[in-house]
């Protein structure tokens, strides 16, 4: 086991997505995962049906003592939910974190349409950790939220990504599975220029968790010392087996198969 990656972000208990997707995903990369839980949900494929939120003190301390103890090669961001519990990130990354690797996922709405961020929160976001971010990793409603430019095609992506990154990240993986299409793009761009990632559709309903699993992913490829690029490559890899593999679980948008990594012993 290489790498410790530090999440924060919100629960949910189906399993699928949020925290519970972070441990799956980083330990299945061979990575550590420790938590600062954000939010509880109560969800499952079919919707999110109740968001309790944690105090943002009670986060800080989470982060605090972890990276105290255990330590961090490199910080998820997931489901802050508001403004309260950004401001309390943003100033434990400031105290104890600034040079550790930080992979920001814009959390906002979940599949089944249900606000994850409080809207008056997306500034707070953008201003207080976007600067900090080595990668922000939004689809495409989360960078229109945040660049109010409505992206509906490669171009419109491209002038979404450039303005991300004009708010001070590291680099931004633009992810375009929005799109209407059956050949999909997903858009790295850095200070150095931007790669695109082509891939095909998978029609199919079990996707849920894909974007924290991303990000996850990601963090744990940071976390042993891979460059963006590379880690970017192995993640996305990583999560296209885990939805061509996924249990088919739910009436809904079901989970991945996080653990495809996993082999039984012989």
């Amino acid at each position: 086991m290489k790498g410790r990656v530090l999440i924060v972000a919100g629960s949910d208990s189906g399993g699928g997505a949020g925290i519970q997707a972070d441990i799956k995903a980083v330990s299945a990369l061979d990575a550590y995962a420790a938590t600062a839980i954000a939010a509880l949900t109560a969800q499952n494929t079919q919707g999110v049906f109740g968001v309790v939120p944690v105090d943002p003190a009670f986060v800080a301390l989470q982060m605090k003592v972890v990276l105290e103890d255990i330590g961090a090669d490199a910080i998820k961001l997931g489901m802050l939910g508001n403004s309260a519990v950004i401001e309390a990130v943003a100033a434990e990354i400031e105290a104890r974190a600034i040079n550790i690797p930080l992979v920001v996922d814009p959390v906002m709405v979940a599949k089944s349409g249900h606000f994850l961020l409080e809207p008056d929160a997306v500034l707070s976001l953008r201003k207080r950790l976007l600067p900090y971010a080595e990668i922000v990793t939004p689809n495409l409603p989360e960078a229109q939220a945040l660049t109010d430019i409505e992206v509906k095609d490669l171009d419109g992506m491209r002038q979404a990504a450039e303005l991300l990154l004009s708010f001070g990240p590291k680099a931004v993986l633009l992810k375009g599975g929005h799109l209407e299409s059956d050949t999909l793009f997903d858009l790295l761009v850095t200070e150095d220029g931007e790669e695109l990632f082509r891939g095909e559709r998978v029609h199919t309903p079990h996707t849920h968790g894909t974007g924290c699993t991303m990000a996850s992913a990601i963090a744990a490829g940071l976390a042993q010392g891979m460059g963006v690029r590379d880690a970017v490559a192995r993640a996305r890899a990583y999560v296209e087996t885990a939805i061509l593999t996924a249990p088919g679980l739910g009436h809904g948008h079901g989970p991945l198969n996080h653990l495809h990594t996993v082999r039984p012993f012989p």
